[in-house]
């Protein structure tokens, strides 16, 4: 392998996840939501591309198609049904609110610096390639479907549902008295 290549694939993965920061921070300071919900997508899609650089496409993919095509498509759809202006949602963010997400910001990256430099607990470790084993034997499909399809389907037609009954709810909550029975709507 080039001495060229290790370079580049951290530059990569640092600029993935720079930009997977960035845009996480633009993402929760916006005050509209569907700028919001469009910062969020970016986020997405640098994630999927670390999974890919950590030898993950199988995840790279499902989180481009589940995540930032799907749900987002579903969010954005909401947030459009629902119509929110810009006053329409009262805004709490204030100095204080501020002050406290950059203390709790500021206590994650202290975590994340500890938890670089110390050793992972030998009962929770994983052999070295086990993952890799799994994945040469069956692929990368498998261990993921398996127990999606097999011992978690109730959860995951739950989920299926919950998300449908959250969309009819924003229906019902965005249409105004009378529309339903085919009435004018009120003029507010």
């Amino acid at each position: 392998m080039p001495p060229y290549t290790n370079l580049l694939y951290s530059f990569n993965f640092y600029l993935f996840g720079l930009i997977a920061i960035a845009s996480a921070i633009v993402f929760v300071t916006r005050k509209s939501a569907v700028a919001a919900a469009l910062w969020l997508v970016n986020v997405m899609f640098c994630l999927a591309a670390l999974f890919v650089m950590l030898d993950a496409p199988f995840v790279g993919i499902i989180q481009i198609l589940v995540y930032a095509g799907a749900i987002m498509v579903v969010f954005l759809f909401v947030i459009m049904l629902l119509n929110l202006g810009e006053g329409a949602v009262s805004d709490v963010r204030n100095w204080r609110w501020s002050l406290v997400a950059a203390l709790f910001g500021l206590a994650l990256i202290a975590q994340l610096a500890a938890t670089r430099r110390s050793e992972p607990v030998s009962a929770i470790a994983l052999a070295p390639d086990s993952l890799a084993i799994i994945q040469k034997s069956q692929g990368a499909v498998p261990p993921v479907a398996g127990p999606l399809f097999n011992q978690y389907l109730l959860a995951f037609e739950v989920t299926s549902v919950l998300l449908l009954v959250a969309i009819v709810g924003a229906v019902v909550i965005g249409r105004r008295r009378g529309e339903f029975l085919g009435g004018p709507r009120d003029a507010r």
